[in-house]
């Protein structure tokens, strides 16, 4: 029987979603960090979008965001020419990186010891996070500014995309190993590093090829512009998202559209899918994160699966019901929250 996509819709952003990220799987669960052009980059849990704290510092829009493996740190990218690294459980800032230009990107390596950044002014940069006064590595060759950098292959590589070009390069000399060039502007750039797969979309193409030699997998091509694509961890899927509002779920093999779903009222700039694979998350030019079940009506996070009685006549479809919990500690938890050093908290609604 046919179930009904019910996503939920996580609010408190003021300007458009332009990046998300999710954690690894810890001993809490998994963790979602979305940047925005507000400034305000925000903290949720992931399999519920429940808001857990806003990073304030910014001066400007903020590009990138993202999360270390275990949750503990997250970094930043912002037009204030700066990118900031951050303790994600206390929420303080632990320290600046001041840059000559807007950077857009930002990621850690797998011990977190490193962080790698890009932006307008065509550098890469690796900075040394136990000795913040070092001046970074800097790798040059780019022709445009950065809009996308990724470790690979165990910390061995760099991935990294400017307007037309994606290229690899190697960490240890520093050096560009090989290039794509594209006929129209990258959009979006994801790593997959259980087969080393690379996800690239440009125009109505969302192309896969081998992270490791760069050559090309296969490739799909979608009704309108792309601005984001992510396989699902099982490599069963993927899911895309751009200017006309939709998110396309496709099967990987046979690249058949299985579904396709309107809830945003803007393109999407970014979509993800989480670390189990059993929801993704599309971030958009409306101000919204939205999380997607990757299968409707399954029991899972906020949403519950509650058949009809027998000989109703009704259609069973997924309802979001909130965890059981008695109302009066319903009221102790709001109340805890109403001290928080934030004057409002973003809700999840479905």
């Amino acid at each position: 029987m046919a179930m009904r996509q019910t996503p939920l819709t996580c609010s408190g952003h003021t300007r458009p979603v332009v990046d998300l990220a999710f954690s690894g799987i810890t001993p809490y669960g998994y963790f979602l960090i979305s940047a925005c052009k507000d400034g305000k980059p925000m903290l949720r849990q992931g399999d519920t979008g429940d808001w857990i704290g806003t990073f304030l510092g910014h001066k400007g829009a903020v590009w990138g965001a993202t999360l270390n493996k275990d949750a503990t740190k997250a970094a930043t990218a912002a037009a204030d020419f700066t990118a900031k690294v951050w303790d994600a459980v206390s929420g303080d800032e632990l320290m600046t990186l001041a840059h000559k230009h807007i950077v857009k990107t930002v990621d850690f390596t797998q011990d977190s010891n490193y962080l790698l950044t890009g932006g307008q002014d065509k550098l890469l940069r690796i900075y040394d996070l136990n000795k913040p006064e070092a001046e970074p590595k800097e790798i040059s060759g780019h022709t445009s500014g950065i809009k996308k950098a990724l470790w690979c292959s165990e910390d061995k590589q760099i991935l990294s995309a400017d307007d037309k070009t994606v290229r690899l390069w190697d960490h240890a000399t520093m050096t560009e190993v090989k290039s794509l060039n594209f006929n129209m502007s990258v959009s979006s750039m994801e790593y997959i590093p259980e087969g080393e797969i690379l996800v690239i979309t440009y125009g109505r193409s969302i192309a896969f090829h081998s992270a490791v030699s760069l050559d090309p997998i296969k490739s799909f091509e979608a009704p309108a512009t792309i601005n984001s694509a992510s396989l699902h961890p099982e490599k069963e899927f993927l899911v895309a998202g751009g200017e006309d509002f939709k998110l396309y779920k496709y099967d990987y093999n046979s690249g058949e559209e299985l579904e396709s779903y309107k809830g945003h009222f803007g393109p999407i700039h970014c979509v993800r899918f989480s670390p189990d694979g059993e929801l993704y998350a599309s971030g958009s030019e409306d101000g919204t994160l939205r999380l997607w079940q990757t299968v409707v009506g399954k029991t899972y996070g906020l949403w519950k699966c509650v058949l009809p009685e027998e000989d109703s006549g009704e259609l069973a479809k997924p309802k979001i019901n909130f965890p059981e919990r008695a109302e009066e500690e319903l009221e102790e938890i709001a109340a805890e929250n109403s001290d928080s050093i934030y004057s409002s908290t973003p809700e999840v609604k479905a």
